[in-house]
């Protein structure tokens, strides 16, 4: 029996339903691909992560971005990252997070692409 249930209508065709770890994945995509102060009613949700798209990569700018995952990923009281790393990229930035789903034993590691261009955070 899943422990999450969720409705996710992106990239789906016919079944709209997700449940556990892949819901996680979906709403943690949606948490970073808005921009934080624009959703109505919830000033404190979403990420500053795209101000820093276009700034120098020293290792300040970095503890900054780390700093940002974790507050973005700690909204959410189903997730804990365990561990994060910053890559610049040509385009964007690229983050590998490794995620474990709370009071469970379910733990992944992802890669985020944020893309300059696209101005949109999706896994790789």
């Amino acid at each position: 029996m899943p422990t999450f249930i969720g409705f996710n209508t992106q990239g789906q065709n016919k079944k709209f339903t997700l449940t556990d770890f892949e819901l996680v994945k979906r709403d943690l995509a949606n948490a970073f691909n808005i921009q934080q102060g624009q959703l109505p009613g919830r000033p404190n949700y979403g990420t500053t992560l795209w101000s820093f798209l276009f700034e120098n990569q020293n290792s300040d700018t970095i503890e900054q971005i780390l700093a940002e995952v974790q507050r973005v990923a700690g909204g959410d009281p189903r997730l804990y990252v365990s561990d994060a790393q910053v890559y610049p990229q040509q385009n964007g930035i690229r983050i590998d997070i490794q995620l474990q789903i709370v009071n469970s034993s379910t733990a992944e590691r992802l890669a985020i692409f944020f893309d300059q261009e696209t101005r949109r955070a999706s896994f790789v």
